[in-house]
């Protein structure tokens, strides 16, 4: 019997230890830090793109160029004045051909930039119990209410 007395009695005890209370949330201001994110930004712009030649002007003077340096030469000239006709006639072609028009071309580019952003971090709360007023800080609004552990403390 003596024990179940003494259990009784601390459980009594260690209920009036810790009571729940509540406050009333007289204001909930938000705690804001500025953060840096990291995005990407992407522009698009046009671009004028060179194309190669074809070639096809350069062969056409050639074999032209060969044509002609093989009717005028003649006996061991004559393969001296091909060679020269196909040389000669390939830069001739080259340069009638010409440069072919650019074209444009979409380029995307994109590069990273730091940009700052306003995050809740917390708020400070403001409450009252028992006539008096608390400030704390918490990481979400608790909404008009607060919810409080009591504890007695000796005189």
């Amino acid at each position: 019997m003596k024990k179940s007395i003494v259990a009784l009695a601390l459980l009594s005890i260690g209920t009036l230890t810790l009571a729940q209370e509540v406050g009333r949330v007289i204001s909930s201001v938000q705690v804001i830090q500025q953060v840096s994110v990291p995005r990407q930004v992407c522009t698009q712009e046009q671009v004028a793109v060179q194309q190669n030649k074809s070639g096809a002007g350069a062969a056409m003077g050639a074999i032209a160029g060969g044509v002609l340096g093989n009717q005028i030469g003649g006996g061991s000239g004559k393969a001296a004045a091909t060679a020269l006709g196909i040389f000669g006639g390939a830069i001739l072609g080259n340069n009638i051909e010409g440069a072919p028009t650019p074209q444009t071309q979409t380029v995307q580019n994109c590069t990273y930039q730091n940009v700052f952003e306003n995050r809740v971090t917390g708020y400070n709360v403001t409450y009252e119990f028992n006539g008096k007023q608390y400030n704390v800080q918490l990481p979400r609004d608790p909404g008009p209410t607060i919810k409080l552990n009591v504890s007695p403390a000796p005189y």
